[in-house]
């Protein structure tokens, strides 16, 4: 189970990683969090990174190192991380690999409510999710390739994931839709039945056990 931190949330664990690398004023911290795709792989919140980084500083996990200013531009403020600020980080990041956490996906809640739609209405708006989702494979698979040989694979290593669950998350629903089209999937017919016949699933099931339906072929 995580333990609770400090400074809990996902924005924390990006700033630490950026300023492992060397030390840095905030607008240096958000170009770089930009540049490495941070935004992107921990939903980073840009309005509260002036109240991370504070809050990074207040437990000893950063430090100010002092300030520069460029022209007219107001002080800026250069913050370096701590020696238990990388403990913190290597420590984070050994918890986030190791520890599978439960995440709320709101594939997942639609998923949980799925009998309130007609089984032919879902092979629909599956379709429409599976053309989404190998839009942006092919995407990630080009950005992959063109970034091939500049970049260590290390750097890549979450975007492979990405590809991976997208990948896998296409061909399940792939799956799922098929099955609900040529009726292979258990007991479509009861759900087929109560969205159209304003059934309950339990008269559905009776009507469809007792054979009080006929032969029924899915529309087109």
């Amino acid at each position: 189970m995580a333990r609770k931190r400090k400074v809990g949330n996902l924005m924390a664990l990006a700033v630490l990683s950026v300023l492992a690398i060397a030390p840095m004023h905030r607008y240096e911290i958000a170009g770089r969090l930009r540049e490495y795709g941070k935004d992107h792989d921990m939903g980073v919140k840009w309005g509260s990174l002036y109240t991370v980084v504070d809050n990074l500083t207040k437990h000893g996990f950063l430090e100010v190192t002092g300030s520069e200013r460029d022209g007219a531009r107001p002080e800026r403020t250069i913050y370096r991380i701590t020696e238990a600020g990388r403990a913190e980080l290597a420590d984070w990041t050994r918890e986030l690999i190791a520890s599978p956490e439960p995440e709320q996906r709101p594939f997942m809640a639609g998923l949980s409510v799925l009998s309130v739609l007609p089984p032919d209405e879902v092979v629909g708006l599956l379709t429409d999710r599976i053309t989404k989702l190998e839009s942006t494979i092919d995407a990630s698979k080009t950005q992959l390739a063109a970034l091939e040989g500049s970049l260590p694979r290390l750097f890549l290593i979450e975007d492979d994931y990405e590809l991976a669950m997208l990948t896998a998350e296409a061909n399940w629903a792939r799956a799922l839709r098929d099955s609900l089209a040529d009726g292979t999937f258990p007991q479509v017919e009861m759900w087929r039945t109560w969205h159209r016949d304003g059934v309950t699933p339990a008269e559905a099931s009776a009507m469809v056990e007792g054979g009080l339906l006929g032969e029924q072929t899915p529309p087109d």
